[in-house]
């Protein structure tokens, strides 16, 4: 030790200048942390309120709370290499105990200490949730088909794209985006929507997936801070014909691939495999869709003619071949049946 080295006050040992690193580290509080903190939930769906904000819970329980008790703790600034570890504990019905570990480095000494935090959990109705209860909702989505029953399939899709876009939405933060009731009824299917934007999306994605078009019918229900409040019925109207729809025209078998504006069908020549456009006044009439297609096995095959065992009799009936399909003898062919015609038409 020269005469120009600091000795360390407390313990004697050389410094730089003023305390050691380890007086230094000794003397300093790694973390502290608040005796305890509250945490708002909802009973019914577990969203948590930050704030005057609610928020749906996307963490594990068990994360969540790792999260609030290092939340509550007050680590000292000059820590390095945090390791830190939490234990929790039910010790009530509304109370956590958690314990802090945590190990650090601290002026280049190697640090541990740990604290402990009590969580109280409060329950309280989330804005959604008080929403629901509470019967509200700013809209009602109508599916209904045109001159027609609504179908199964139709029903299905009308249901799963509501679902669909009501988790879609939640996910991207609208938590008042639910759906309250979606009710199957003898003339459609009934989405009764907590939020305007939910009920235009659901209208909008189904008339994309099955054609048709939808029209709003606001309805003044009240006012508040000053300003109209309104629900709004969403009502779809399905065309007559579906995607998938087999029709003839003029001794021809079309698939329907879209409907236009105008009673104008997008379809697909079964005979010629080419694209057209007919008017629904052309179409004589509908022999099925395509998704209740039969399997039928390929017997044989000429450039002409194509062999199939008919799936319901078993017998061999023989088509003129459509130049947009390749079967193969021995593998299936979809067809659909035209019951007035007594024929099996290839639908691919």
């Amino acid at each position: 030790m020269t005469i120009q080295t600091s000795i360390c006050p407390r313990c004697g040992q050389p410094t730089e200048g003023g305390l050691c690193p380890e007086c230094r580290a000794a003397n300093t509080r790694l973390i502290t942390c608040e005796p305890r903190v509250t945490a708002v939930y909802c009973p019914v769906c577990d969203s948590q309120k930050r704030g005057k904000t609610w928020a749906d819970l996307r963490i594990p329980r068990e994360d969540f709370i790792a999260e609030l008790a290092i939340s509550a703790a007050n680590i000292h600034a000059d820590a390095k290499d945090l390791r830190v570890t939490v234990r929790s504990e039910e010790t009530g019905p509304n109370r956590t105990t958690c314990a802090l570990d945590l190990e650090a480095t601290l002026y280049s000494v190697p640090v541990h200490e740990t604290c402990e935090i009590e969580i109280l959990w409060q329950k309280e109705a989330c804005d959604r949730c008080s929403r629901i209860s509470g019967g509200y909702y700013e809209g009602i989505v109508q599916v209904r088909a045109t001159d027609r029953k609504i179908n199964a399939y139709e029903r299905g899709v009308a249901t799963s794209i509501a679902e669909q876009t009501e988790d879609s939405l939640q996910e991207a933060g609208d938590r008042l985006s639910f759906i309250s009731e979606l009710e199957n009824s003898k003339d459609g299917v009934d989405i009764t929507v907590g939020s305007q934007h939910l009920g235009q999306e659901i209208a909008r994605m189904v008339t994309g997936a099955l054609g048709g078009r939808y029209t709003t019918h606001p309805k003044l229900v009240g006012e508040k801070d000053g300003k109209a409040l309104y629900r709004v019925t969403y009502s779809i109207r399905l065309p007559y014909y579906q995607k998938g729809d087999v029709v003839v025209s003029r001794g021809g078998y079309f698939e329907v691939r879209d409907i236009e504006r105008q009673q104008r069908l997008r379809v697909f020549d079964l005979q010629a495999g080419t694209a057209r456009t007919l008017t629904e006044a052309e179409v004589e009439r509908l022999i099925g869709n395509v998704r209740e297609a039969e399997s039928a096995l390929v017997v044989f095959t000429q450039p002409d003619v194509v062999g199939l065992m008919d799936p319901r009799t078993y017998k061999t009936r023989e088509l003129d071949a459509v130049p947009w399909t390749f079967p193969v003898e021995g593998q299936p062919i979809r067809v659909l049946r035209d019951e007035e015609q007594d024929r099996l038409v290839i639908v691919g």
